[in-house]
């Protein structure tokens, strides 16, 4: 049994779930997919192959507990066939927003601030700009990026931040959204999030997954499964194509520090 664990939106599960029987089928050996808890289950046994998001790969401590197998190239010209992805800025259809560099003062919603593409690629885009969290008028953590885009689309905040593959694939799912949403900006673009394996796997096995992976989309029925999920193909990466995120993650930690000692100087007076 190959068990494979998402870490990621649960919009693409079934595309995930196509992905694990597929290689499952090439491989003659039965696959199951879970939603993954905790990244020790890889050093567990639990979980043999993952989907990661890619900020949780790039702050692994060494020796990390996966390899890096590939990550996906999305359909569309922004991704430039090329393993990347966005953060999309959106607001209500209705509002008055026009940039990014508009949103001072807002109700901002985030889902978590282990996501890149919802906290911190966000508060790094903040950074480069001059400013900080309290840019923001308020910040509502909603636990995922459904419901950022639902305290949007209910009134609740004002503007959110998604990653760019997920929103594609939710309008292509309920192209009515795109009647009350509207993208005002793209942050990035970031190394998109890969697909991991356990190193007690083997290197052998890790390596014919990886091949499976890459050739996936030269069988018609498989490609359709990708392509569901807005996948062109799958392309291999190494670690260096995360240092973005490291980088990113680093002014990050920066920037908090500063603003709590700012904070903390001013609770002096």
């Amino acid at each position: 049994m190959l068990r494979f664990a998402t870490f990621l939106s649960p919009v693409l599960y079934d595309t995930y779930a196509s992905i694990a029987q597929f290689v499952g089928e090439r491989l003659g050996v039965p696959t199951a997919l879970h939603v993954g808890q905790s990244l020790d289950e890889f050093a567990s046994g639990q979980a043999d192959v993952g989907f990661l998001c890619g900020l949780l790969y790039a702050n692994m401590s060494q020796p990390r507990s996966v390899e890096l197998l590939v990550a996906p190239i999305v359909q569309g010209t922004r991704y430039r066939g090329e393993p990347i992805y966005y953060s999309d800025v959106i607001v209500h259809r209705d509002s008055s927003y026009g940039s990014f560099k508009t949103l001072r003062g807002c109700r901002w919603a985030y889902n978590e601030e282990a996501s890149h593409s919802g906290y911190n690629v966000v508060y790094y885009s903040l950074l480069e700009q001059g400013a900080n969290l309290d840019y923001f008028g308020s910040m509502l953590k909603t636990g995922s990026h459904l419901a950022s885009l639902q305290a949007v689309l209910a009134g609740e905040a004002d503007a959110t931040a998604i990653d760019s593959h997920v929103l594609d694939v939710w309008l292509k799912q309920q192209p009515e959204l795109a009647q009350h949403v509207r993208v005002i900006d793209m942050l990035g673009p970031s190394t998109i999030p890969p697909i991991v394996a356990a190193p007690q796997l083997g290197s052998q096995t890790m390596h014919d997954i990886q091949s499976i992976l890459c050739d996936m989309h030269q069988y018609l029925q498989a490609a359709e499964r990708l392509h569901n999920g807005l996948i062109e193909r799958f392309v291999p990466v190494t670690d260096t194509h995360y240092d973005n995120m490291r980088h990113m993650f680093k002014q990050v930690q920066e920037g908090k520090s500063a603003l709590h000692n700012r904070n903390e100087r001013l609770l002096q007076f």
